[in-house]
């Protein structure tokens, strides 16, 4: 290693080590490591300010900000409290339906918009119905946070890794559909079947003062049906565009953003009140680990890296597969599951590069950052926001108790995905 790409690591792992530590929200680590990896390549004559703006991804700060407002939108006019309120009175006050029809609802819902949004709107409503019905919130607020993710690994906009890999490759929303969409269905009955068994107990209680769940009023949680509808239909268009994304020659951020400016059009919402609910933080989260991981390819790093893992996929790429979903899944438990992707994208590039075929690499790393984050409390924003808000309770989620039920889960699931990648491996790694 020459002295450039040992610098240069060590900036990266000192990034990684203040992103781990939370001593300083995420943005500003990562903004703080892009900043001194430009400043060091600039003074080591490796890696220039240019070179950093060439590094930035764009499709995926499109597909990310017209996902954003299109959420916003929806948010304003109270769909995701109506949503809930009507999954819960479909289950009647049973505990266990209660689990799986919130689950559902809030997987469905993460497979086409941002995660983080659908818990944080859905999981107060849901300690309501708890409290109501005088049961505890945690296994529905952990179920909604493990669903969630794994709804999301799904499809192309549901998880930031899987948007990532979508604006470096020539996939499709139908690819990740085909690929990806049975996968999270195993993983979200393998995920039920561990909750109905650590929660037998909860889940078997009858609740208490039913009728009060079944006089709930979702229509006054829906503030604004007109625009609802409206902002549905757009996003109808939108995922209808996304499907046939390439037989019009579109990328995925061009019909995010073109489905925003239409739905902003229409609606004429308050410009600045909408603009400001942009999670602006994460975009420029987004942007400043690409420098990051920029350094690392223009010091040679990753190209080093990629040719000592060669032989390896050369001899056998599907071990390479399952160590990745494997490797992918314990980090992103430990770690957000963003800067671990962009670091591995030019690795994979190189690979390609060197003529081998990664289509299956591709989806092992989706399917392990995807899975690892239901791990941890930490290993998923989702999951730092249910924990957060069980504390307003009175039985919070411990660090602990979501051990006890993260880890068989996240280990369950990726046992039976990779048996599944093994089973359908010609399919993964199909161009």
């Amino acid at each position: 290693m020459t002295l450039p790409q040992i610098i240069a690591l060590v900036i990266f792992i000192l990034t990684f080590v203040l992103l781990l530590t939370e001593k300083v929200h995420r943005t500003i680590a990562a903004m703080l490591g892009a900043s001194v990896m430009v400043a060091t390549g600039i003074i080591m004559k490796f890696y220039f300010a240019e070179d950093a703006l060439h590094t930035e991804d764009f499709e995926t700060l499109g597909l990310l900000l017209g996902m954003m407002i299109l959420v916003r939108l929806l948010q304003q006019t109270g769909f995701f409290q109506y949503a809930a309120i009507v999954t819960a009175k479909k289950s009647r006050g049973n505990a266990w339906f209660l689990l799986v029809f919130l689950g559902a609802t809030t997987s469905v819902i993460s497979m086409f918009l941002d995660n983080v949004t659908t818990v944080v709107l859905i999981a107060p409503v849901t300690i309501l119905i708890a409290e109501m019905l005088h049961i505890s919130p945690v296994p529905f607020l952990m179920a909604e946070a493990m669903l969630s993710n794994i709804g999301g690994v799904a499809t192309l906009v549901g998880d930031p890794p899987n948007v990532i890999i979508a604006t470096v490759t020539k996939f499709t929303f139908l690819d990740f559909i085909t690929h990806l969409a049975p996968m999270s269905l195993i993983a979200w009955v393998v995920t039920l079947i561990v909750f109905r068994i650590v929660f037998r107990k909860e889940l078997s209680l009858k609740p208490k003062n039913i009728k009060g769940l079944m006089s709930l009023d979702e229509g006054k949680a829906l503030k604004d049906p007109k625009n609802a509808r409206i902002i549905l239909i757009v996003l109808s268009f939108v995922i209808i565009f996304f499907f046939l994304q390439g037989l019009l020659h579109l990328t995925p951020a061009f019909i995010a953003l073109a489905g925003a400016s239409l739905a902003l059009l229409i609606v004429r919402p308050p410009m600045e009140e909408t603009i400001s609910h942009v999670e602006w933080n994460v975009l420029l989260f987004f942007a400043s680990l690409f420098i990051c991981v920029g350094g690392l390819k223009f010091s040679g790093l990753l190209e080093l890296f990629s040719s000592g893992i060669v032989g390896l996929a050369r001899e056998n790429l599907l071990l390479a597969d399952i160590l990745l979903l494997w490797v992918g899944a314990i980090a992103s438990g430990i770690i957000d599951n963003i800067p671990f992707t962009i670091a591995m994208v030019p690795v994979i590039q190189n690979l390609e590069e060197l003529g081998i075929c990664v289509s299956s690499l591709w989806w092992a790393l989706a399917l392990g950052v995807g899975f690892g984050g239901n791990a941890t409390p930490i290993g998923s924003t989702a999951n730092v926001i249910i924990v957060s808000l069980s504390e307003k309770t009175k039985k919070p989620i411990t660090f602990g108790l979501w051990l006890r039920i993260g880890i068989p889960v996240m280990l369950l699931t990726c046992f039976f995905i990779s048996l599944l990648f093994i089973i359908f491996f010609k399919w993964m790694n199909t161009p």
